[in-house]
């Protein structure tokens, strides 16, 4: 998931920070420290991850915008400038339109925030921000919670200490409380010195950019690889007690489907899938990431000559997938994660049922492949299933009191027709309260009776009457007759009887 860094250059970031031996520092340069550390780690271990920086004082500023080249955001942090008053709402609403912008409102984003813990004073400072977002038009309402999936990560330079003598922790935890809950506040332990800065984002390390690394099997096969980006863990609301569900470091292959029936689910999240080349040793060599720069690394160069699994696997799916493709055409091994339970996927069935077809008493698939066991019919009737009335536009409604006309005019022959549609027409405008227009079919269909030529057949004007009254019955809205699940079915009359012996 992308990363936006937000970096405080206010003129609070220039206190001086007295470190024993060595130059004086200031918080800033404790701050592009920390920093520099994560960028180095993330061109090492992270390299598919997009990052943008941004700073702000009162105002903010896009410094890079979303990049994998660490090389310029570590320049950037070098080129920093030191403006005035601390603004932290300015800086979300950077951060908001930057990643909608960017990446819309659906992918998930980390947003790490690099600040003193200085609110800022009077008009734009956290406080007054906080005081006032309950008293705030929908147009101009606070940037938190985030309109994207987000964690928020504020890494204090000032340590727990001096964040308490004043109520700068309470504002910054209620930061994290207004992005539901989504992030962690890191405060330096002891001093201010390099190496409590490098500490505390070791910490940040540690918890969102840690590499997520398993075993690839498939038979007696396997691979070590890499998962990109790492899987959360994923709480299922409808348990009582909910647990967190991980992912096991063990991927096991178990079975091959067509693409075809997989089609395009519904998946929680998607992850690539990079293999990862170990020496004799044991010792990481590297990952078979794609580097678009000229100069392969050495380790790139060394894991690209020895034999693995995931290779084999993402060439042989590539090659049964796409034997037409072009050859230039980039393509990657990726795994998606489904809700948690037996059944993630309706039209597959429950995943412990699905087994090989050589234990099939005849191929699912045909001789030619040329069918699908897939998709399975529920047993149960869905009801997105069934036929929906839809009156979004006055043409739809329109389009269904014409059919009922068009029906009450070929009365008898078009009986059972002419009640199914009313019958429908009436379910949903009960559905929908919409009473008034039972009695205006009712009015539309007395006046077709009394339309009817001398020729009409006699059944048609009792039926129509009958509809008529049915309906009438129906808008009072409070008559037996007004139940939703009863149906106006056709009058008994002595022509009923000869007609459909004639037809």
């Amino acid at each position: 998931m992308p990363t936006v860094v937000v970096m405080d250059v206010s003129l609070s970031m220039t206190r001086p920070v007295s470190i024993e031996g060595s130059e004086e520092y200031q918080r800033k340069h404790l701050a592009a420290h920390g920093l520099t550390m994560l960028f180095e780690h993330m061109a090492t271990n992270y390299k598919l991850e997009f990052t943008a920086l941004v700073v702000f004082s009162s105002l903010w500023e896009l410094m890079v915008p979303f990049t994998r080249d660490y090389n310029t955001l570590q320049e950037a942090l070098s080129n920093m400038d030191d403006y005035d008053k601390t603004c932290l709402e300015s800086a979300l609403v950077g951060v908001c339109n930057i990643v909608q912008q960017e990446w819309g409102g659906a992918i998930p984003c980390q947003v790490v925030l690099v600040t003193d813990g200085c609110l800022g004073i009077g008009r734009g400072s956290l406080r007054h921000s906080l005081a006032t977002q309950n008293q705030r038009s929908e147009s101009n309402r606070f940037p938190l919670p985030f309109p994207f999936p987000s964690k928020l990560y504020i890494m204090c330079m000032a340590n727990l200490e001096e964040l308490q003598s004043t109520d700068s922790l309470e504002c910054l935890e209620r930061l994290i409380d207004l992005n539901n809950g989504e992030g962690q506040i890191f405060t330096i332990d002891g001093p201010l010195c390099l190496k409590n800065v490098q500490s505390m984002f070791g910490k940040l390390i540690d918890l969102a950019y840690t590499p997520f690394h398993a075993v690839l099997k498939c038979g007696h096969l396997t691979a070590d690889v890499q998962v990109f980006p790492r899987p959360e863990p994923f709480v299922v609301d409808e348990e009582i007690d909910p647990i967190p569900k991980v992912i096991n470091t063990d991927l096991e292959i178990v079975g091959f489907i067509d693409i075809a029936d997989i089609s395009s689910p519904p998946v929680l999240s998607r992850h690539l899938v990079l293999p990862i080349a170990l020496n004799k040793e044991g010792d990481e060599v590297g990952t078979g990431i794609t580097d678009d720069n000229e100069d392969e690394n050495s380790a790139n160069q060394i894991a690209g000559k020895i034999p693995n699994f995931c290779v084999l696997l993402h060439g042989s799916l590539k090659e049964t997938l796409f034997t037409f493709a072009d050859s230039k055409k980039k393509s990657n091994l990726m795994m998606s994660l489904f809700e948690p339970g037996p059944e993630p996927l309706p039209w597959l069935g429950k995943m412990a049922q699905l087994g090989p077809i050589s234990d099939a008493k005849e191929n699912p698939y045909g001789e030619d492949d040329n069918k699908s066991p897939f998709p399975l019919q529920p047993k149960n009737k869905r009801s997105y299933a069934q036929n929906v009335t839809v009156w979004i536009k006055p043409s739809g409604l329109q389009t269904d009191v014409q059919k009922i006309l068009r029906n009450a005019r070929k009365l008898p022959e078009k009986t059972q027709t002419f009640y199914k549609e009313l019958n429908r027409l009436r379910k949903a405008a009960l559905a929908f309260g919409f009473l008034d227009l039972l009695k205006g079919v009712a009015d539309m269909l007395e006046r077709e009776c009394t339309l009817l030529p001398d020729t009409a057949h006699p059944d048609a004007a009792f039926q129509l009457t009958h509809a008529a009254q049915q309906l009438k019955l129906a808008s009072t809205g409070t008559s037996e007759y007004a139940a939703y699940d009863q149906n106006i079915t056709p009058l008994h009359t002595d022509f009923s009887g000869s007609s459909t012996e004639r037809i």
